[in-house]
């Protein structure tokens, strides 16, 4: 769509609706793990659906092979360490790049990896022993989909581009700062984000004419908090923007009248020492806590912003609203496999949620350089998903697909 095309952020509210049979997030016990895509299903390969989406063209026809994505390697951070930049286990942090061409010769676009958060030293013991808080479990290889796709007919806007994804391993979306001897766990999201930029500013990225730094769920928190730092690494004749994908995590009402997730948040900010890193514009006269929730940053990001999200996310619901926490009688359980089973008041519910959704991005959007789009899917980040980026039946909003 030209919005991305033009560098013109819009404004777009809308009640479209993408429900689907299942929600994408599975399994609630660890918020280290919930927010995370398989590479190959957010490619749409081992969706259950996939018999049903992307197989056949517009008009129908006969089902072909789903095409392959391209694979892109992995590149360890070799001076990392020396700067203190290392994972949770002392290991190097890393990124996949794919070189652009062409007219995209001097655009980047840096995707920061989602997949939750550790807030405590067990469950930072675990995250340490998985490739989201170790390069040493890494694929060595991921497929590059939607928003970093190689293909025009996948990714029209940023096929050519320079696409790099970081890869997420240290739990505190990018913003950590210390370290836990006794588990000889390091702290370092901030080091990390550093030494990315310093290594890839160093293979042309300096250059760009217009640079997106964009993330999924963590991620997208992350790009929302390293958004004007994103922007100081470039001349001011250079054209920089932000994007927070499924990232407006809310700190929001659960079904027990608690609040989970702030809880969850604030063993995050203490343990990993995230409050040094925090905006200074914000923890100036809010608490540490209240700072890592994007509804009370993004009014003070000065660099453009895009925000895109559901209202009705299901990382959300599942993890925030009715988390076994605050459901212990799994009265919320059928409803959060299947939104089609949720009772009236559970609806009711839901949709207080979604109210609460736009209310925090309403002053936000009344920046004439920021931009949002919420629709009322249930799911979980959709830049990096090709069904739900650019597909044959992507959502239409006055007959241009939403790419």
């Amino acid at each position: 769509m030209e919005l991305w095309v033009r560098w013109g952020f819009v404004v777009v509210l809308v009640g479209i609706c993408c429900m689907r049979g299942r929600w994408v997030v599975d399994g609630l016990g660890n918020y280290a793990n919930v927010t995370e895509v398989s590479y190959m299903e957010s490619y749409g390969l081992h969706e259950p659906m996939t018999s049903e989406r992307g197989l056949a063209g517009r008009g129908g026809g006969a089902a072909v092979a789903a095409p392959q994505p391209l694979m892109v390697g992995i590149t360890l951070i070799q001076g990392a360490s020396s700067k203190g930049a290392v994972c949770l286990d002392g290991t190097l942090p890393a990124y996949h790049l794919h070189l652009g061409f062409g007219s995209g010769a001097n655009s980047w676009i840096i995707q920061l990896e989602g997949g939750g958060w550790c807030n405590n030293r067990r469950n930072c013991v675990y995250r340490k022993t998985t490739h989201r808080g170790s390069s040493n479990y890494m694929e060595r290889e991921i497929p590059f989909s939607g928003i970093l796709s190689n293909k025009p007919e996948d990714n029209p806007d940023f096929f050519n581009w320079n696409r790099v994804k970081i890869r997420y391993c240290d739990g505190a979306s990018f913003a950590g700062e210390g370290q836990d001897e006794a588990s000889k766990m390091y702290f370092r999201g901030q080091r990390i984000w550093s030494a990315a930029m310093e290594e890839l500013m160093a293979k042309g990225m300096r250059r760009a004419n217009q640079a997106l730094l964009s993330g999924c769920s963590a991620g997208g928190l992350a790009s929302i908090l390293h958004c004007d730092e994103f922007r100081n690494l470039f001349p001011r004749s250079t054209k920089v923007k932000c994007l927070a994908d499924a990232g407006l995590f809310l700190d929001a009402i659960d079904v027990s009248g608690g609040h989970a997730l702030r809880s969850f948040f604030q063993g995050v900010v203490s343990y990993q020492g995230v409050e040094k890193n925090l905006p200074g514009s914000c923890t100036n006269h809010m608490d540490a806590t209240s700072c890592f929730f994007p509804q009370n940053l993004i009014a003070h990001i000065k660099t453009p912003l895009f925000v895109l999200n559901t209202a009705y996310d299901s990382w959300q619901i599942q993890a925030s609203l009715a988390p076994p926490v605050a459901d212990p009688r799994n009265l919320w359980r059928d409803c959060k496999l299947n939104h089609a089973r949720c009772s009236a008041s559970q609806i009711g519910f839901l949709q207080r949620f979604r109210n609460e959704m736009i209310n925090a991005v309403k002053g936000f959007y009344t920046y004439r350089q920021n931009g949002v789009f919420l629709n009322s899917c249930f799911a979980h980040c959709q830049s990096e998903r090709q069904d739900t980026w650019f597909a044959d039946d992507s959502l239409l909003l006055e007959r241009s697909q939403l790419q």
